[in-house]
């Protein structure tokens, strides 16, 4: 691999010690990509499929690399949520409470009616009879609801529900679909397999004049991407007319952003190579999402390549350039050249957030050198720049997996006494941690102690501590953790993804 100089000559020039940062990355193994889950590091809990850990995770502590993709999405406003609005929700929290709890009743009666749906019984004429408003919010609420219980077995029968009561609402004066009607019921198809009908609501959409938007292709990427027709999609997005890409500068970022969210690296790279051929210049962000896909398919000659010619073309590294770098860096086990770019950064005018230092510690803790991270650490509170949730996770984490019980400790207690509660995330390492060290007594303490101060464990929670039960043999008190949980209605549909677990 070539030497080279990491953020190309002009800013070589004006940093002289990023010298050392010749041959920066070429160090490490050109599986750069693959990332260490954050929980799976701890413990293996591969068995775990891929949708549940989609599901329970939410790339929120799973990933490394998402601390440097997150920011980037919520800059733009990427997001899995559409937003509600709707006018008929009073301006005092007592009369918006009480309009949805009346939006809330005329939901059930909707779904009472349209579960007696079957031959001879008239669905349409039962809804109007119920003589309730249609609002955005009562639609929102019903597609929700059919969304949450669609299933292998009954999902041609949701779809079905779903579309004729979005048929019937949208017929009622006063009332229109808004785009997130639409996308909801879209939804509703997706989980449903219906694929041509999610297609002909895209064409309904633009008759009527809705913008498609990001959120319309994630939607549609999600469910094609699964049925082999990913490009397909994306090509024809690239092609449309219709497609409302702001607040992007340009269609190509929309998509590109979406695919990076998605994991589609290989489609970020071919969405990249035809914005090219269709000779758009790239932006900032688009050098970002590219070089975040290059490092993940453990491209490192193509990733310095792209940050020479962000340099040649006259760019700047922004805030998330700087993250992503760092990350680098971090998992590169180089604190020294991290260290000389965090000064660099303060002499660009670049203040190193509490994002920046978090995405640092959490690249060498991974990388075994937790000396540089209590470095960090504690450099970033010198600065003024005090830890939150995540960066006491990452490196609660990091000593948890070296089996250095007591720091960890020490940071957990630190970081309640300086006002920041401890997550779902930051009790999951503390407990996987305490139950690697045969600490199970105190295990489960901490997972009663979770739950009294509101902090509900989710299913990885359940899964540390019953798997490390059952590994140390401690089969009574294992079940008595999922007896716990069924008990209290919790993750019921999961159990089965419990390891060796067998019903009671």
């Amino acid at each position: 691999m070539k030497s080279i100089a990491l953020l190309g000559p002009r800013l070589f020039r004006r940093f002289p010690c990023f010298c050392r940062f010749s041959m920066l990355f070429s160090t490490e193994s050109s599986e750069g990509g693959e990332m260490d889950d954050e929980f799976i590091r701890l413990d293996n809990v591969s068995e775990m499929d891929d949708v549940f850990m989609r599901v329970e995770n939410d790339g929120q502590m799973g990933d490394g690399f998402m601390r440097v993709e997150k920011p980037l999405r919520e800059a733009w406003g990427v997001s899995d949520l559409d937003p509600v609005s709707d006018n008929g929700s009073g301006s005092s929290s007592s009369s918006r409470k009480s309009y949805f709890d009346n939006v809330r009743l005329d939901a059930s009666r909707v779904l009472e009616v349209l579960q007696q749906h079957s031959p001879g019984f008239n669905t349409i004429a039962a809804l109007d009879e119920l003589q309730i408003r249609v609002s955005g919010a009562l639609v929102r609420e019903v597609l929700l609801e059919i969304l949450k219980r669609v299933n292998c077995t009954n999902r041609e029968r949701c779809a079905k529900l779903g579309y004729k009561f979005f048929v019937w609402s949208g017929q009622h004066e006063n009332y229109r679909h808004t785009v997130n009607a639409y996308h909801l019921i879209m939804k509703i198809f997706a989980e449903s397999n219906e694929f041509k009908a999610m297609w002909r609501l895209v064409d309904e959409m633009t008759e009527q004049g809705f913008p498609i938007t990001a959120r319309t292709f994630q939607i549609l990427i999600c469910t094609c991407g699964e049925a082999g027709l990913a490009r397909r999609v994306v090509e024809r997005f690239l092609k449309s007319n219709f497609f409302n890409y702001r607040p992007f500068k340009h269609s190509y970022n929309a998509i590109l952003l979406c695919l990076l969210s998605l994991k589609q690296y290989k489609l970020v790279e071919w969405v990249h190579q035809w914005m090219l051929l269709k000779d758009h210049s790239p932006d900032i962000l688009t050098y970002n999402i590219v070089m975040c896909a290059k490092y993940r398919l453990g491209k490192l000659d193509e990733f310095h390549r792209l940050l020479e010619e962000l340099d040649t073309n006259g760019f700047s590294p922004d805030f998330h350039t700087f993250n992503i770098l760092l990350r680098l860096l971090g998992k590169g086990n180089k604190p020294l050249a991290a260290l000389d770019l965090l000064n660099h950064m303060r002499e660009v005018g670049f203040n190193p957030s509490v994002l920046h230092f978090t995405t640092l510690i959490d690249g060498l803790s991974r990388a075994g050198n937790l000396d540089a991270c209590k470095y960090f650490f504690d450099e970033m509170i010198k600065m003024g720049c005090m830890p939150d949730v995540a960066c006491y996770t990452v490196i609660i984490t990091g000593y948890m997996v070296a089996g250095e019980l007591e720091m960890a400790q020490g940071l957990f207690e630190e970081m309640t006494v300086r006002g920041q509660l401890p997550n779902v995330f930051t009790y999951n390492s503390m407990i996987r941690g305490l139950c690697m060290a045969g600490k199970f007594e105190e295990a489960c303490s901490m997972l009663e102690e979770m739950e009294s101060r509101g902090c509900n464990p989710n299913f990885l929670v359940y899964n540390t501590v019953v798997g490390n039960l059952r590994n140390a043999g401690k089969l009574k008190e294992a079940h008595e953790v999922i007896r716990h949980m069924v008990d209290k209605g919790q993750y019921v549909h999961l159990i089965s993804k419990l390891k060796r677990y067998r019903r009671c």
